[in-house]
This record gives C-alpha cells, structure tokens and sequence, in this order.
C-alpha cells in the first residue's frame, strides 16, 4: 500500500531515502564562478564607485517561437541570433571608450585562438582605429592566472594563423606580450590600473 504525505508527494521509508550528494566546495580561490561572473561583479564595483561604467553586451536575437504552457510562464522554444556579436563587453573609463572580449580556458600551456572570431577581430580594429582602448581577457582556469592582452598585440598573433603560422598563444608569448592580472578580492579583477599601461 501506498502512503503519501498531505501534500500528495510519496513517503519514502528511511531506509530507501536517497544519499544526499555532497555539495561541492567553492570556497577555495573562487572556485565555481566563471570569468563572467567575475568580470560583472567587477564592473559593478567599478559602477558603484563611480570608477568606469562598462557592461556586458546583450547578444541580439530574434525570437520566432514562444509558448505559454500557464499565463505567468512562457518559454521560447525557437529563436536565432540576428547578427554576430562583437564583443562581450564595452563602456566608458577615464573619457575613453572601452572595447573588450573575455575568453576562458582549459588549456594550461597556450590559448587556442579558434575561441575568436573574425568580425571580433574586425570590430576590435575599428575601435582602436576610432582610438578606443579594445583588448581581450584571458583566463587559464585550470591555472587560475588571468592576462591581459592588447589588441595590437592579439592582432599580430591572429595574423600568423592567418598566414599559416601556429594555431594558438603560447603561455610563454603571453607571458611577454601580455599583462597579468593578479586576483583579489574587491574587486576580484582589477583591471582598470591596467588599462593605463594599454
């Protein structure tokens, strides 16, 4: 016989209840938190403070198919992106315009630059050609180190892929190219005294 609580869900004897899973532990070195996420809660100190004001992007799209399974919940379920994005990030620092990309990965010697694409490159050229400051963040997370690179830099490892040159930056060119970003706490990536240097 089936017993169920007063809500109507099943009684599970003590002896069948499921294991809880042990939650994982975020706790060290931020651990769990994408470069998004660290970059918004940055920008939002930067904001709070009056520092800059910079914001992700939204990426543009068209929704053509939306259903309404209650009259408080719709869910879309088909939708297309109406042009390519640019770049993740943008904004104003110092009376200049700011023009950025943030990229993650896995990788601990090098950073394949199949993650970029060209009309990011070519929207990154335009704005330094405006002279606006554009550049990329990149994170190792596997290494938890964070780089800075600028966008005339970006652009001459992009240009030897394009001439059949390596695929990828090695750790040790961004090591020299590039500039690193040590983590902190508030705000986690500090990268505004930086921009100085770009």
């Amino acid at each position: 016989m089936a017993i169920n609580y007063p809500n109507g869900k099943k009684f599970i004897p003590s002896k069948e209840k499921p294991v809880a899973k042990k939650k994982k532990d975020f706790s060290f070195s931020n651990r769990g938190k994408t470069l998004e996420d660290e970059l918004n809660e940055t920008n939002d100190y930067y904001l709070q403070r009056g520092l800059a004001v910079i914001h992700k992007k939204p990426v543009p799209v068209q929704i053509v198919k939306v259903e309404y399974p209650s009259r408080s919940a719709a869910v879309i379920r088909e939708a297309y992106f109406r042009a390519p994005s640019t770049t993740d990030y943008n904004g104003v620092w110092n009376g200049k315009y700011i023009d950025f990309e943030a990229k993650e990965t896995e990788n601990k010697t090098s950073f394949p630059l199949k993650n970029i694409h060209d009309h990011q490159i070519h929207h990154m050229a335009q704005v330094v050609k405006q002279k606006g400051v554009a550049f990329m963040i990149i994170r190792f997370s596997s290494l938890e180190r964070y780089f800075i690179i600028r966008f005339e830099d970006l652009e001459v490892f992009w240009n030897r892929m394009i001439t059949g040159g390596r695929k990828s930056i090695a750790l040790d060119e961004l090591e020299a190219t590039a500039i690193e970003v040590k983590p902190g706490a508030f705000p986690r990536l500090d990268y505004l005294p930086i921009l100085q240097n770009l």
